[in-house]
């Protein structure tokens, strides 16, 4: 046996395992406007945060109050995806509601 083979022999192989962090999380918000109806924000709460009426009238009714309020968390790339939708969504309505993210 040469000495290459006995090293390889003496060494105690383990099986390492990655450490996976979880990507960051992202909230995303609806700020409040003095103009966009109460219908429409349950509207977009609706059909892009797949919210059933009463936890989107509930964050409407919030984020009417309070100046804002968060639609969901998610990570970065779906959280752009949705500010982007809502926003260009709302122009396209013309209303002035804005989507914003924040880092959670």
């Amino acid at each position: 046996m040469s000495n290459q083979n006995q090293r390889n022999d003496d060494l105690a192989l383990q099986e390492s395992k990655p450490e996976l962090k979880q990507p960051p999380q992202y909230k995303v918000l609806l700020l409040n406007d003095d103009y966009t109806p109460m219908e429409y924000v349950i509207y977009v709460l609706e059909g892009f945060f797949d919210m059933n009426r009463e936890k989107a009238t509930q964050i409407m009714l919030h984020v009417h109050t309070r100046g804002a309020g968060v639609c969901g968390i998610y990570t970065r790339d779906v959280a752009e995806t949705k500010v982007e939708l809502v926003n260009a969504t709302s122009r396209e309505n013309q209303h002035p509601l804005k989507c914003i993210m924040e880092e959670a």
